[in-house]
């Protein structure tokens, strides 16, 4: 029987990676059981596994840019252990990876093989954890790119839109950032179909189909809680300056995924739709401020 390891169980992905695998014989680390920046520790808990999916990571964006050094131990060290460990053993290695190893500055859906450009703390650190992946593990090791990642465990976009929509009258979004709001738990099905298909190793995109901007998906989770999404006003990067810079076009292409024979996540539309009517996501607000 295969055996499963998720890292990073206690996040948002790895709440749903842990809902994908139900069933099957999966132990589950959270930060606490697991500090993947700890060697001796990795190489431990993985004796025995076959598959590991790794939700570990520093997500903190802005944090990154204050302490570089800190993110890439987790998102790069870390990250190097585990493939370190997994080579030692032979088990597939499933990392999460994202869209910020580019420079977002792009004129159409990057391909899994484009050229890597961060423009923050955070996107190097994670392109550390990819070139550590692949180096390690040219036959096993699975690097995935998403983006945009919402779901009903832990703070992310959709969930604070929502919490704004019963709190204010008006939000401001900004509308020149691009990309595919992507719902972790149908994210954790795909990987999951990923590591199940025998897919050659190397890089994949798992994002929704199509695109919006952070105004258009606020606009989205308004009218999909009944209502006015003209509530939700667009703005520019400018109005608000974060520590980190953003890129602002993350549209991922899909070709290696499609090529390996696995179904494409929905469109993000239907997929905003499908997760806000998952009883997870709890109460929908029943007005604003105003």
């Amino acid at each position: 029987m295969t055996r499963y390891l998720v890292t990073g169980a206690g996040g948002m992905l790895g709440h749903d990676l842990r809902a994908a695998l139900d069933g099957r014989d999966v132990t589950a680390a959270t930060r606490a059981e697991l500090d993947v920046t700890d060697a001796a520790k990795v190489r431990d808990l993985l004796d025995g596994h076959d598959v590991v999916f790794n939700a570990a990571a520093w997500t903190d964006v802005d944090g990154a840019e204050a302490d570089e050094a800190a993110a890439t131990a987790v998102n790069g060290a870390g990250v190097a252990a585990l493939a370190a460990a997994c080579a030692a053993t032979g088990a597939r290695l499933v990392h999460v990876s994202t869209d910020y190893v580019f420079a977002g500055d792009a004129a159409g859906p990057y391909a899994e093989d484009a050229p890597t450009a961060p423009v923050n703390a955070y996107g190097r650190s994670k392109l550390a954890g990819e070139t550590a992946v692949l180096g390690a593990l040219p036959d096993t090791g699975y690097v995935v790119r998403t983006a945009w990642l919402y779901g009903a465990h832990g703070g992310n976009f959709v969930r604070t839109m929502l919490r704004l929509a019963g709190e204010r009258e008006f939000v401001d979004v900004v509308d020149d950032q691009v990309g595919q709001p992507t719902w972790s738990l149908e994210l954790a099905r795909a990987l999951v179909a990923l590591a199940d298909a025998g897919a050659p190793a190397g890089v994949y995109h798992a994002t929704a189909q199509g695109q919006t901007s952070w105004h258009g998906l606020a606009a989205a989770v308004f009218a999909e809680a009944g209502l006015d999404p003209a509530r939700v006003r667009p703005t520019t990067s400018a109005a608000f300056v974060r520590p980190a810079p953003r890129p602002s076009y993350s549209v991922l292409g899909h070709d290696r995924w499609a090529a390996a024979g696995l179904a494409p996540l929905r469109p993000w539309r239907a997929m905003l739709a499908a997760a806000l009517a998952d009883p997870a996501f709890g109460a929908r607000p029943s007005g604003g401020a105003g």
